[in-house]
């Protein structure tokens, strides 16, 4: 989202209720070189990339790809103890009027299934910024101007700045651990999830995130979910930064569940080895320091699965750091993966997979035991 409101605002720089000006660029066909202070463009037919320098009236230069963009100037320089100069970034979804091609945003939250995304980034040295994935949201179907929620996934950190607010703990999201931190700028509330070291790229369901901060009280369900789009806050310098890919789809169609649905409550007792209705069968790929793993989900029982939550606990050393086809969390050795919008039904005899990648620190083992909607599985 642009940050005159965000950030001016809490250095003091933009008065309330002020009206900034969009400057809408065409369609990057190839490298396109954006000066403009808000100039911006559309790639892949899908997402907006905007040059976005609202924090200081020296230049700034964006390189726009078919696939992300790079900084190749910026002259601006913040205060480290107040706002960035600029949010340079990509988006999907709808901006202060500039939606991006064919989304279908703003979306209430409880009709959203998945928000998958991904990210790759390239980080330099010598410079003052953060890496940021910023998710908004609007108790309203908000086109235009501010959102009342901002939540910041910073991936990067770099030099002595901090998210607004201060911290009230962590959280374990996307198969990683996050400091959470907390407050107003006095425009909008923001909740930031700061990574501990630098994030280069990653995979995971934004939904994870926005289910964390209405778990935290922070929205409802019929909040609207308006824009999702990374980048970078440069304070200083920032040259050779760059957006190497995003992807991010919005999927709607019933909430996902965060709990296993009523329907299919867990059994009073654990079914006897040999006797359970489901089977998990998991294969790796294992490398010196990382694996790669397939799990495969059978229904072996005589009744229809909807909605799955699988839980087990990953080997000591065993660290998730981004996953497909299932929304994994993991919280020290537990693990748990819920199903996604499409793969959340299984007929007797029907199987589901999906998969992760991680780290590996030690000797490899795999998991002991599953236990699928609270029934023990057999391991295939």
């Amino acid at each position: 989202m642009k940050r005159p409101l965000r950030a001016l605002a809490a250095a003091g720089l933009l008065a309330a209720g002020a009206i900034v000006a969009v400057a809408l660029g065409g369609t990057a066909s190839a490298d396109t070189q954006i000066c403009e202070q808000y100039g911006s463009t559309t790639i892949g037919g899908k997402y907006v990339v905007q040059n976005n320098r609202w924090g200081t009236s020296a230049q700034q230069c964006i390189n726009v790809t078919s696939t992300g963009f790079s900084i190749t100037r910026q002259d601006g320089v913040g205060s480290t103890s107040g706002a960035p100069v600029s949010y340079p970034s990509i988006f999907v979804g709808c901006h202060y009027t500039n939606c991006s091609p064919g989304t279908n945003l703003p979306v209430q939250v409880k009709n959203i299934s998945s928000a998958p995304g991904s990210i790759s980034y390239n980080y330099v040295s010598g410079a003052i910024y953060d890496a940021a994935y910023d998710i908004w949201l609007d108790p309203s179907p908000k086109k235009d101007g501010v959102n009342q929620m901002e939540i910041m996934i910073w991936l990067n950190r770099q030099g002595p700045i901090q998210p607004i607010g201060s911290p009230v703990g962590n959280a374990s999201i996307a198969g990683r651990t996050w400091e959470v931190w907390r407050g107003s700028n006095g425009s909008n509330n923001v909740i930031s999830y700061v990574a501990p070291s630098a994030i280069p790229s990653l995979s995971f369901d934004a939904m994870a995130f926005i289910n964390d901060t209405k778990n935290r009280g922070a929205i409802t369900s019929d909040w609207y979910l308006t824009s999702i789009q990374a980048g970078f806050e440069p304070w200083q310098g920032g040259v050779g930064l760059a957006v190497n890919s995003f992807s991010q789809s919005v999927n709607t169609g019933g909430t996902t569940p965060t709990t296993p649905p009523a329907t299919t409550p867990p059994p009073a007792t654990t079914p006897p080895p040999g006797n359970a209705a489901c089977s998990v069968k998991y294969t790796t790929n294992v490398w010196n320091n990382g694996f790669t793993a397939d799990v495969t989900i059978t229904n072996t029982g005589s009744s229809t699965v909807n909605g799955w939550t699988l839980n087990y606990n990953l080997p000591s050393g065993q660290t998730i750091t981004n996953s497909w086809n299932a929304t994994v969390t993991q919280s020290g050795s537990a693990v748990t993966a819920r199903n996604l919008s499409y793969n959340g039904t299984l007929a007797p005899g029907a199987s589901t997979s999906f998969g992760y990648q991680a780290t590996l620190n030690g000797a490899f083992s795999t998991p002991n035991s599953f236990t699928l909607n609270g029934s023990t599985c057999t391991k295939v």
